[in-house]
């Protein structure tokens, strides 16, 4: 027996399937006509011709005849179904676990590009999934929310995408609809992603909440985010883990502090900090303390941030994204211009602004701190149309107390400058602004 199947083996190497002949197998299996499979740049008599044997295909012409055959063009060319596949499986585990490790996001980016678009040339449905939500979340770190967007909601469509299967998809798409400019968007996709979770899963349903309860936070909702937090903290009570408990701190941290509250904040902040300690999480524990920072910063207690942000910089020297150096770069800022150097804050303040460049609504606190140096430097102008950019920014992501803190500074700098119809223009916004979020509040 071994003898015969040797034999076959060796009878099938010395005529093999000759590609013409594959594919005209392939179109009849299927149903379809030479007619069905022609477009432009391989017609029908070609590729009659190509059955025939008269015609040997390019590459080119070859990917065209495997999308519509939808079979992978290494089938096509060779007849081994499985080589192909099999290659971009294991380019794609690749790429996955150097995204799991942080690295070169911009390399990730590239790779996934590459593969989603050699997915869909050989209509191969499962290695195109994997390769858009590789690209949609390495787009996201990359601070390009809008592509990331379109390549996550395209990816959340697919019935394996699932909250319970992939949190970090809906998690990441949820943050670019709030880095857009979009938290309505991001509220309904939470509510969605809690409506889909069983009620034993206490940490997705932590972890959904309190982005839940960021997002409500975001459209000015205060005591909507409040309530889905207590009726959360009622439900598990005694059930939460460590990481479930440090979102719930942290959830609770950002309604007090959009709220107004910066000493409570700053008691759930230490909370989730203590916890963050005795993990091993350094990237958290890092974001930890720049929020820390920022909920000092907005209190004008620059002094009791430095510490925070010291702590930060070193645990983001392991790794961090655009978003976070960002925000890092805005806090140095604030530091540099507490010391005296108002250069440096400059500097510091615009380098925010090129880490943030794909988070319009998050470059809001880096316009604040570039103004506030510019009228240290003397700059009117210039800070002048950072202030406005600034409130701009902060009004849409709902950060009202910072965009009033905007328009405070923007009014007093015009006022010193001797611009007062100028200075009351800015002031007339302030108190518009001002009655339009109380109203939202009561």
């Amino acid at each position: 027996m071994p003898a015969v199947a040797d034999g076959l083996a060796q009878e099938a190497q010395e005529s093999p399937e000759p590609v013409g002949a594959r594919i005209r197998r392939l179109r009849e299996e299927r149903g379809l006509s030479q007619r069905d499979l022609a477009e432009p740049g391989v017609s029908y008599a070609y590729l009659s011709r190509i059955e025939a044997g008269a015609r040997i295909p390019s590459i080119k012409v070859l990917r065209i005849i495997a999308r519509k055959l939808r079979v992978p063009l290494e089938y096509l060319e060779t007849g081994n179904p499985v080589a192909g596949n099999l290659g971009r499986d294991i380019r794609l585990s690749d790429a996955e676990l150097a995204q799991r490790l942080g690295r070169d996001n911009d390399e990730l980016v590239r790779r996934f590009r590459e593969l989603l678009s050699e997915a869909h040339e050989e209509a191969d449905d499962t290695a195109a999934l994997r390769a858009r939500i590789g690209l949609g979340l390495a787009l996201a770190r990359s601070g390009e929310c809008r592509e990331a967007i379109s390549h996550l909601e395209n990816a959340i469509a697919s019935p394996a995408v699932t909250t319970g299967a992939r949190p970090d998809v809906f998690a990441t798409l949820g943050r670019c609809y709030a880095s857009n400019g979009s938290p309505g968007e991001a509220v309904r996709l939470f509510e969605t992603c809690l409506a889909e979770l069983a009620e034993q899963e206490h940490g997705l349903r932590v972890r959904f909440t309190s982005y839940l309860s960021c997002a409500l936070t975001d459209q000015g909702d205060f005591d909507g985010a409040r309530a889905v937090l207590a009726e959360l903290a009622e439900a598990v009570e005694g059930e939460l883990d460590t990481p479930a408990r440090i979102h719930l701190y942290w959830s609770l941290a950002r309604v007090a502090s959009m709220n107004g509250d910066a000493v409570t904040a700053m008691v759930h902040m230490r909370r989730a900090v203590g916890l963050l300690e005795s993990s091993e999480d350094t990237l958290e524990l890092a974001r930890a303390h720049l929020h820390c920072a920022e909920i000092l910063s907005v209190e004008d207690q620059i002094a009791e941030a430095i510490p925070h942000i010291a702590r930060a910089e070193r645990l983001f020297a392991l790794g961090a994204d655009n978003r976070d150096l960002g925000s890092l770069r805005t806090q140095q800022s604030r530091r540099a211009l507490e010391e005296g150097d108002v250069d440096e804050a400059i500097r510091l303040a615009r380098e925010a602004l090129g880490y943030l460049s794909g988070y319009v609504v998050d470059q809001g606190s880096a316009w604040h701190a570039l103004g506030v140096a510019q009228t240290q430097a003397g700059d009117v102008d210039g800070a002048g149309d950072s202030f406005a950019k600034a409130a701009e920014r902060l009004q849409e992501s709902g950060e009202w107390r910072e965009a009033l803190a905007v328009f405070r500074a923007w009014t007093r700098m015009l006022r010193d400058a001797g611009r007062d119809q100028e200075a009351l223009d800015v002031a007339d916004r302030a108190t518009a602004f001002s009655l339009q979020t109380l109203s939202r509040r009561i």
